[in-house]
């Protein structure tokens, strides 16, 4: 299947979903090889992905991965990286405020790629337990509310692709995957894009996916979440249909920073930021992880973005925000040691 796709890739043709799916099988079970991979990897970026496509090698990747079975609906908040901002860990901080709100939170992670410190990177830092087994993250889930699915447990079949990705050294559709991939089913999402083409696109993708409420966000000034330094333009998912608008952060009473006011570091240097929002300290930081927990709270409760902006300040200001993380660390720290 892959070679009869990289003919139709390099002569600019679209694959049809059977076989997109197919190719993507055949390099997530092991059955391509790396030259393959590599050129079809390179011919489809060159053509450029339609949502079929991406819908459907989302699929093939998601049939090998290992799922978290739960019963709860679940809300997942994340970016595709590749905006270059070298922000802190705002939706990693997001998720805590969002949780502490009554909203539960599959978190899907990874560690760093395009930045010193990915979601991984900084629960660990803030002494989260970041490798539980499904099991054991399906408790975390039932009993906090929150809980992180590790991309390297859950997507082990990545380990054919990731040196070619590595030596490739451009985007290509796996930078789009992640973010589309989550164990956990989530049903409701906001997810951040690193260009402004994807954002109706990428909605269309997530609704093909099952997600039935969702925002694609894109921060005009090249962020890949709401952005508290420029305009951001909005996809929102509503049961299959979408509305565009874009959105300013002085529409909820924020002042515009400058992109380098949430430039963070090391895994520890962002923690610190995270700590420091969660124990109330005002400013740009705690802005962008409240306008960015709102979107979350905004699709999940279907309120208002006034009132979920809001909403997020009180869980943030009532401490609960804080609490969940403690309960976070706690708890997955007990669990670990059970293994």
């Amino acid at each position: 299947m892959i070679r009869e796709a990289i003919v139709k890739l390099v002569h600019k043709e679209n694959l049809t979903y059977e076989m997109a799916e197919g190719a993507m099988d055949e390099i997530m079970g092991g059955k391509a090889d790396p030259i393959q991979i590599s050129a079809f990897l390179t011919a489809m970026t060159m053509k450029g992905e339609t949502i079929e496509e991406i819908t459907a090698c989302a699929n093939g990747m998601r049939k090998h991965g290992i799922h978290m079975e739960h019963d709860k609906d679940v809300l997942e908040i994340v970016g595709t990286g590749g905006d270059k901002s070298n922000s802190f860990n705002i939706s990693t901080t997001a998720s805590l405020v969002i949780s502490a709100g009554g909203v539960a939170v599959a978190k899907h992670g990874n560690r760093a790629a395009s930045s010193k410190s990915g979601a991984a990177d900084c629960l660990e830092a803030l002494g989260v337990k970041i490798d539980l087994e499904p099991e054991k993250n399906k408790e975390v889930l039932e009993k906090l509310g929150i809980c992180f699915l590790f991309a390297q447990k859950y997507h082990m079949s990545m380990k054919y692709v990731a040196p070619v990705r590595k030596m490739l050294g451009i985007r290509t559709i796996f930078n789009i995957l992640g973010p589309l991939t989550n164990p956990a089913a989530a049903t409701m999402q906001v997810m951040g894009v690193y260009e402004e083409a994807l954002v109706r696109p990428m909605a269309e993708v997530l609704s093909n996916l099952g997600v039935k409420r969702g925002m694609v966000v894109y921060g005009q000034d090249c962020l890949d979440e709401i952005s508290l330094s420029a305009p951001t333009s909005v996809c929102e998912i509503k049961d299959g249909t979408f509305g565009e608008y874009v959105i300013t952060p002085e529409e909820f009473g924020m002042t515009r920073c400058t992109k380098e006011e949430l430039v963070g570091g090391t895994p520890q240097e962002n923690a610190e930021i995270t700590k420091e929002i969660l124990a109330g300290k005002k400013g740009p930081a705690r802005d962008a992880v409240v306008l960015n927990a709102a979107a979350a709270l905004h699709v999940a409760k279907e309120i208002p973005m006034q009132d979920a902006v809001k909403l997020a300040e009180e869980l943030i200001d009532s401490g609960k925000a804080q609490k969940k993380l403690e309960e976070f660390v706690s708890l997955t720290n007990k669990l670990a040691e059970k293994e």
